[in-house]
């Protein structure tokens, strides 16, 4: 392999085949490949983009690259969720048990937080001798035993994958389309999945703030299904406030199990409910999306979904009488209210600032080795549109260290916007795009969109809340 050429020709917008795709990651991958080339080619990348056909055979060589998941014995359909982050996402928390509890099987791997975004293992781990460090063999039982399992990624798992972010992270090249969507799917593509649902998030509190952004992220991961032989659904949700009600760890566990019991924000119910419905669809179960609706509400009120998330608990390890008993998650040694500075209606709250407030608190890390304060969170009472009276509490902050509950306490009313007219209504699912197969001539998946309007009118779900 003469990875000069390779650089150059990326460089100067060429493409690179799929056997030289897949021999750069492999000698990468080995240690034949140094740094400073790998990072070069990188750099070439972020410049110049990959075809759709380049970021599959980089997607399909990280995949490659260490063990991939096979699940082929598990009776039914294996269908997964991915977000790419935001502030106060708990749904794989209250989705991953609904969906199989209406006959889905959900392998899901998770991620940790990093930055001013959540991690679904943190907050699971917040629960008492709950792991996520399991075997493949575990994973697999659990799939097959209960319907669903949660885990982190093994050390065996696109490993080329891992070592490759961590030089983007340091060369300033996380922020491109093909790698950031080669880097999602290779990791979900090694579960041994038939079938994924993508929550493609944008709005301030989102890697990709702008929705074109989204969308195009949202189009390089279906393409890279569809080639691969997947069935790929993504949506694209708002991130302009913290979902839900919570954001932290323990808190955000506590508002999981409140939404398996019937009672949650109405943002929160609409964009996992929506997301839940592309499951069931993509799984066969249900022929429409307003069947699987009504799957999903008949579990949810029978607490069948509350019954799997109890089995998942304990299956893991963890203490399944915190269903029950919140008191068994930690809990904070202090606590302070963040008050409202004037009356009126709470028209934003900054979900990029609200996540980074929440890093210096605890609930976050800025680096892979930082300590997390499962303890720590925010309960914001009033949501966008709400009204609120002057002086009024708002928002309430938890944790373990004084100072900073306090701090953060002070500082948050700046980041909740009042003014004296409520704000304009918004949908929480902005788009919808699916991949309609393969176009032989150009050897690439079209994918088709459906812009909000038109996505709630044919679902006919109900309108979101302010």
């Amino acid at each position: 392999m003469h990875l000069y050429e390779l650089i150059r020709r990326k460089r100067d917008g060429g493409s690179l085949g799929e056997e030289e795709i897949e021999e750069l990651v492999a000698c990468f991958a080995s240690g034949t490949v140094p740094d400073y080339q790998m990072a070069a080619m990188l750099m070439a990348v972020f410049f110049s983009g990959m075809t759709a056909e380049e970021t599959a055979a980089l997607t399909l060589a990280m995949m490659n690259s260490g063990d991939v998941f096979d699940l082929s014995g598990v009776p039914g359909p294996k269908v997964d969720k991915h977000s790419t982050g935001g502030v106060g996402d708990k749904v794989s928390l209250i989705l991953a048990p609904l969906v199989a509890a209406c006959g889905v099987r959900v392998p899901m791997v998770s991620g940790r937080s990093l930055g001013h975004t959540g991690g679904t293992l943190d907050k699971l781990e917040s629960i008492p001798g709950f792991r996520t460090d399991l075997s493949y063999a575990q994973f697999k039982k659990n799939v097959s035993d209960i319907g669903l399992c949660i885990m982190g990624q093994t050390q065996r798992m696109c490993p080329a994958d891992r070592k490759l972010y961590a030089l983007r992270d340091v060369t300033a090249t996380v922020d491109s389309v093909p790698l950031i969507a080669a880097s999602i799917m290779s990791k979900k593509l090694a579960e041994g999945i038939d079938g994924l649902v993508l929550d493609v998030k944008t709005g301030s509190g989102a890697f990709m703030s702008r929705t074109s952004q989204a969308r195009q992220l949202a189009r390089a991961m279906i393409s890279i299904g569809t080639q691969l032989g997947k069935k790929v659904v993504a949506l694209v949700t708002d991130m302009s406030e913290p979902l839900g009600e919570a954001v932290g760890n323990g808190v955000e566990v506590i508002e999981a199990i409140e939404a398996l019991k019937g009672r949650w924000q109405p943002d929160l119910e609409e964009v996992t409910l929506a997301l839940g419905e592309e499951m069931l669809v993509l799984a066969g179960l249900a022929g429409t999306l307003a069947q699987a609706r009504r799957l999903l509400m008949r579990a949810l009120s029978q607490g069948l979904g509350l019954e799997k998330f109890r089995q998942m608990v304990r299956a893991q390890g963890g203490d399944p009488k915190v269903v029950d008993d919140y008191g068994l998650l930690p809990q904070p040694a202090c606590r302070a209210g963040a008050v409202a500075a004037s009356a009126g209606f709470v028209r934003s709250i900054d979900p990029l600032r609200v996540g980074l407030l929440g890093v210096g608190l605890g609930v976050g890390r800025q680096h892979l080795d930082s300590r997390i304060d499962h303890s720590a969170g925010f309960l914001f009472r009033k949501k966008v549109g709400e009204k609120a009276a002057k002086d009024e509490v708002i928002a309430e902050v938890a944790g373990s260290n004084e100072a900073a509950v306090k701090e953060a306490a002070l500082r948050l009313p700046a980041l909740i916007a009042i003014g004296p007219t409520p704000p304009r209504r918004k949908d929480m699912v902005l788009a919808r795009l699916i991949g309609n197969g393969n176009d032989n001539q150009a050897r690439r998946p079209q994918v088709s969109e459906t812009d909000s309007a038109t996505y709630h009118k044919r679902t006919k779900t109900r309108p979101a809340r302010a």
